[in-house]
């Protein structure tokens, strides 16, 4: 809540099924506690939803008192601590009811995308997830949602029915492309900014096993490497998904021992087709040079966090990415001169990665959404670890280098998930055309005309 409001009594909130914790309570350090441990949550009230009606029950308390409302669920996007205010967990809201008929889910606010693939693996079906499956549904596909089966599929937001969604005056709505049409708009691709979703109705692919996994070399071959990568992308069918990456990675246990300790570079492929032809496919990247490490073969779609082996302990980190016009040799070089071998080995970035789009992120959703990365031929991302000062400082450092130096083959935007900590409005505006942005704070202005869902990557009313 805001200073200029005392703090409001807690009785209004007493039909809440499920816990309200104040500062001091035995169970609010655990429950404000997301993924990302660079943003440690300090609200005044945390409210375990339970349901939609604790989340409606929550935000009508919200109104009548004007606190400033956040949202989390898995809290793999916490880039921003929620200082005071209330903040609503839906982590308890899990269920995933899947339709095999017309091949669409229902899935609860706090569902993650295993909880999805489990769910409709017994019919042969799959979900549109991230790089992992560990991340929350709603949060990742309120922002668009980039998949790693993208290029073929397009993003998760394409594939949204409706919403079942709190807004900030209290009503529980349901939104599609013929109910409240310009809600559906923003909550696709818009994060949340006009309201708390307490469930999404998606449609599933016909899918169960990809031709996926990643290709290692040494950092010595990175520079023959990332041109070739390049130009294979340019003659690879749409449906071929890849993202290569330079990585220092830590020698840790949850790595697998082949893979601890040292810098490599990395070829992430996900093929949706026959395995076979996926394999002649990569054929010419595993000629490029020795590989070192070859873990890409046929998987369940089940098992896709294989593909980028992303961690699976909550960590403090950060992340930023921008959206490129293309990968000319001089972006080459310049990626490589930023974040390759020649960096130094005390490079403080885990991962640099160039993530290949076009294909079926190119095209426009049957439905328009409020994506706006569907221009971008590649997506360049960079995620730093910041356990203490000294190397957060040295992390901000040099995520701040590498855009700046890249910024010449960018299009000036980014995708609102993987922006990092937002700045001021004109950084925040950078995850939408001008066009669509004006049109977002318009609908801010519409459904949250008091500005109570504030924080993170969050639009002034118009």
């Amino acid at each position: 809540m805001t200073a200029t409001h005392p703090t409001p009594d807690l009785f209004a909130l007493s039909d809440v099924d499920g816990p309200v914790l104040r500062p001091g309570d035995p169970a609010y350090a655990e429950e404000v506690t997301g993924f990302n441990l660079s943003a440690l949550h300090t609200p005044e009230v945390v409210v375990g939803a339970t349901g939609a009606h604790d989340v409606v029950a929550a935000m009508r308390w919200a109104s009548a008192t004007g606190t400033p409302v956040a949202v989390q669920a898995t809290g793999h996007g916490a880039n921003f601590p929620i200082e005071r205010g209330l903040l609503i967990t839906t982590s308890r809201m899990t269920d995933v009811r899947v339709d095999p008929a017309t091949r669409t889910a229902r899935i609860d606010a706090g569902a993650k995308w295993s909880h999805v693939m489990a769910a409709g693996a017994p019919y042969g079906l799959a979900g549109l997830c991230g790089t992992s499956t560990d991340a929350g549904v709603v949060g990742y596909t309120l922002g668009g949602g980039l998949p790693v089966l993208g290029r073929a599929y397009g993003y998760a937001a394409d594939l949204v029915r409706s919403f079942e969604v709190v807004t900030p005056d209290g009503r529980l709505r349901e939104a599609d492309a013929r109910h409240e049409p310009e809600l559906f708009w923003a909550l696709r691709g818009g994060k949340g900014n006009v309201g708390v979703v307490t469930s999404l109705v998606t449609a599933l692919l016909p899918l169960s096993r990809v031709y996926g996994g990643g290709l290692y070399w040494h950092a010595e071959h990175t520079a023959a490497l990332l041109p070739a990568w390049a130009d294979w992308t340019r003659s690879v069918p749409d449906e071929m998904c890849s993202m290569f990456s330079v990585m220092r990675l830590p020698p840790i246990p949850q790595l697998p021992p082949e893979l601890r300790g040292g810098f490599w570079a990395r070829v992430a492929i996900a093929w949706p087709g026959d395995a076979a032809e996926g394999e002649a496919l990569v054929g010419p990247l595993r000629q490029t040079a020795p590989v070192a490490v070859d873990m890409v073969g046929e998987t369940a779609c089940t098992d896709l966090d294989r593909i980028h082996m992303e961690p699976q302990d909550p960590l403090p980190a950060r992340e930023s990415c921008m959206l490129l016009r293309d990968l000319t040799p001089e972006a080459v070089d310049t990626f490589l001169e930023q974040a390759g071998p020649a960096a130094g080995a005390a490079y403080p970035l885990l991962v640099a990665s160039l993530r290949h789009m076009g294909g079926a992120l190119s095209r426009p959703a049957v439905v328009e959404d409020a994506v706006c990365a569907r221009d971008a031929r590649y997506f360049l991302e960079a995620v730093g670890i910041m356990p203490a000062p000294p190397v957060a400082e040295a992390v901000e450092q040099a995520t701040r280098r590498l855009h700046t130096a890249m910024a010449p083959y960018g299009t000036g935007r980014t995708m609102v998930n993987i922006h990092g900590t937002p700045g001021g409005a004109d950084d925040i505006a950078r995850a939408w055309t001008p066009e669509a942005y004006a049109r977002l704070r318009h609908d801010k202005a519409t459904y949250d005309p008091s500005n109570l869902l504030r924080y993170g990557h969050a639009v002034t009313p118009a």
